[in-house]
């Protein structure tokens, strides 16, 4: 099982982008990345919507995303998100393993 969390950034005069920037300037995200559980985190720009970044962000379980959420790392992404004036919106998905042979 796999939980992948959708994250959209927004803000206003390019600021969510520059976040993403810095986010990977910075090396906080590779920390994420090397992070035990961390599956995938990777950030995409909206072709309809200049002023958001999406951030997939895919964790092995639970637990995984506990430990992140108590890191040191999580202050550090949260002083950039405020530095920025983003907005944040969050979706949560569940991957179940499914037997599609049938």
């Amino acid at each position: 099982m796999s939980i992948t969390v959708n994250l959209y950034y927004t803000g206003t005069d390019g600021n969510a982008r520059k976040f993403a920037e810095e986010m990977e300037a910075s090396g906080i995200a590779d920390a994420v990345r090397a992070e035990e559980g961390n599956e995938k985190y990777e950030y995409f720009f909206p072709m309809n919507d200049p002023e958001t970044v999406l951030l997939i962000d895919r964790w092995k379980d639970q637990t995984a995303i506990d430990v992140h959420h108590k890191s040191e790392m999580m202050k550090s992404i949260a002083k950039l998100r405020d530095k920025y004036k983003l907005r944040l919106r969050v979706e949560r998905y569940i991957d179940e393993p499914r037997d599609i042979s049938r």
